[in-house]
């Protein structure tokens, strides 16, 4: 017996492909995914119409899904995380129908309490045997944890995985097993493992990201959550990286041990777990090739599911079990919501992956951002569009001071008898304008080009059509 087909195509209809299906693919391999791409023109040239792509996130890669928009192949996206070309192009207005956003544990949590239903999952799987066991791990296209794809292999009618890699059965240290798997598909390359590597994955070293991080490092330090049994969550841009090494010098300075830290892992982060700062990394994405090493090498660092990560339809998760958790913002309202799904001209540029399902989960939640960018103020009345709600914000922080949630009296007191540059939002939004000037309220009067689901699946904010410019 064995599951493995000669193409996609002949997968495709094999699982049952038709119009009006909805498709569903994970984005490990990030920026060097040729899955995706490949999955949908086999699709084309099967003649097939009307199909959503559930995409847990979109890149710059992911350029040709705009031509099969256009030919009515793809008229759905659901996606957690959105940027490049396609980004752009439902800006202004490509799809009739509003791209559906959701959270990363809001997706797996829809998934598994059915609310999401996925006909056909499509799994890049960088090792696999013949009857579906599959890994991330091994293989010329590691790339780590395949955790998001563990939610879509349970719960779609049919999954098919698609490799470069096929051992013989059976591959041990599988990912996801064989008893969820209808077909394999083995082809020349399933994308390039090194652009996992998406933007910056090195610790800052302009002065006003530094001056954020040492700030942030000293909330944390003196907010009370640093201690034995310490858990953390950053992410991999400059800014975050820095307010790591912070924490990591003030853990060996205390002689704290900590119990996890997850996320997005890089390397940083691993040599934190080596140095024995922490027992244990919870990995759902690998940011990095030094994680990926890790995750294969090192018992400690362990693969989790999107479900484990942060659904809100589990009895628990892992975000439920945060202390900290650092985070950015393109903009923040005087009422803390913050936006990570658009730029202050209303174009989408991300979305939340993460972002609102550990804010909700953690003890605190630390926002870390420059006052100004491109002369623009990060703080508004208003967000253009609410990816977090402020309720779940704790502290926002800049190079000009420190903003505290008036829902968390108790910080505000520890950072003011710390003797930190505790000020008001109100004051960081007026200090800000002063410096570059009030910015012209962008308004959304196009129609709705996106509807952005809170993690429980609830509607909570939508985006509109900009004008090409």
């Amino acid at each position: 017996m064995t599951k493995r087909v000669e193409t996609i195509g002949q997968a495709a209809v094999l699982a049952g492909l038709r119009d009006g299906m909805r498709i569903s693919f994970h984005h490990h391999l990030r920026n060097g995914d040729y899955v995706l791409n490949r999955v949908m023109e086999a699709a084309a040239s099967l003649g097939i119409k009307n199909l959503t792509v559930n995409a847990s996130s979109l890149f710059d890669i992911h350029e040709p899904l705009i031509g099969h928009i256009r030919n009515r192949t793809v008229t759905g996206l659901e996606v957690n995380y959105m940027t490049g070309p396609v980004a752009r192009a439902v800006s202004e207005g490509i799809l009739d129908q509003p791209v559906i956003f959701r959270s990363h544990g809001g997706r797996a949590g829809d998934m598994d309490n059915g609310t999401l239903n996925v006909d056909i999952a499509f799994i890049a799987a960088p090792c696999a045997d013949e009857m579906g066991n599959c890994s991330g791990k091994y293989g010329p296209s590691a790339c780590g944890s395949l955790g998001y794809a563990c939610s879509d292999a349970v719960h779609a009618k049919k999954v098919v995985v698609i490799t470069d890699h096929l051992v013989p059965y059976p591959l041990q240290d599988a990912s996801i097993q064989e008893g969820f798997v209808d077909y394999v598909v083995c082809i020349d390359r399933i994308g390039d493992a090194s652009r996992i590597v998406s933007g910056t994955t090195r610790i800052t070293r302009d002065p006003v990201g530094l001056k954020i991080a040492r700030l942030a490092a000293q909330v944390i330090i003196h907010s009370g959550h640093l201690k034995d049994g310490f858990s953390f969550q950053t992410g991999a841009g400059g800014i975050s990286l820095a307010v790591a090494k912070d924490v990591r010098e003030a853990m060996i300075r205390g002689h704290i041990k900590g119990s996890f830290c997850m996320g997005g892992i890089t390397e940083y982060l691993v040599r934190m777990m080596e140095e024995g700062l922490f027992s244990t990394i919870l990995d759902v994405q690998c940011f990095d090739m030094g994680a990926v090493k890790s995750l294969r090498e090192n018992p400690g660092h362990q693969e989790i599911s999107a479900s484990r990560y942060a659904s809100p339809a589990m009895k628990s998760c892992a975000a439920d079990h945060l202390d900290v958790v650092v985070l950015g913002a393109t903009q923040i309202d005087l009422g803390f919501n913050v936006n990570v799904h658009t730029d202050s001209n209303g174009y989408i540029i991300g979305g939340s992956g993460g972002h609102c399902d550990t804010a909700a989960g953690a003890k605190m939640t630390v926002i870390v951002a420059p006052l100004i960018r491109a002369r623009i103020p990060l703080i508004v009345e208003n967000v253009l569009c609410r990816s977090t709600p402020g309720h779940t914000v704790d502290v926002l922080i800049t190079q000009c001071g420190i903003a505290v949630n008036p829902n968390n009296p108790d910080l505000r007191e520890r950072l003011l008898r710390a003797g930190l540059p505790v000020t008001s939002i109100e004051k960081l939004k007026e200090t800000a304008e002063e410096m570059c000037g009030k910015p012209k309220l962008i308004r959304g009067e196009g129609r709705v080009v996106a509807e952005v689901l809170y993690r429980d699946g609830s509607r909570m904010d939508e985006i509109h059509m900009v004008q090409r410019c």
